[in-house]
């Protein structure tokens, strides 16, 4: 697994925007951000920070730029998993659904789908 470089708040809130719209100008990352909203050129050096780190990329249309996702949401949350299994759970899976589960309950059908994972796992393993 890859490790990709930690965001702020800000950052991930912006992130979450590009992966919702897929596509969009600074003014579509504006509109869908929620009041009270970050003055514009805010925005905008939030989003050139993602580009440094590697999470955007942009298509430029005359003097605007269109941008776009270059990580994944399922690879930044994995990676994000990542991180917090090592640096809270000693990297231990075990550890980390112990400590969920003690403060959410788990439906039988959650139970048989991580039955079901646990147990697909384990043939890859093999």
């Amino acid at each position: 697994m890859v490790t990709l470089k930690k965001l702020t708040a800000s950052e991930e809130a912006i992130m979450q925007i590009i992966w919702k719209l897929g596509k969009g100008f600074a003014q579509d990352i504006m509109s869908e951000i929620i009041e009270p909203k970050p003055p514009y050129n805010t925005t905008l050096s939030v989003v050139k920070a993602l580009e440094r780190k590697g999470y955007v990329g942009h298509e430029t249309f005359g003097k605007a730029n269109r941008y776009y996702p270059l990580v994944s949401k399922e690879n930044y949350s994995r990676s994000l998993l990542g991180r917090v299994v090592s640096h809270y759970f000693n990297n231990s899976l075990s550890s980390l659904v112990s400590a969920f589960t003690a403060d959410h309950p788990i439906s039988e059908e959650e139970l048989e789908e991580l039955e079901r994972l646990v147990e697909e796992a384990k043939r890859k393993s093999y």
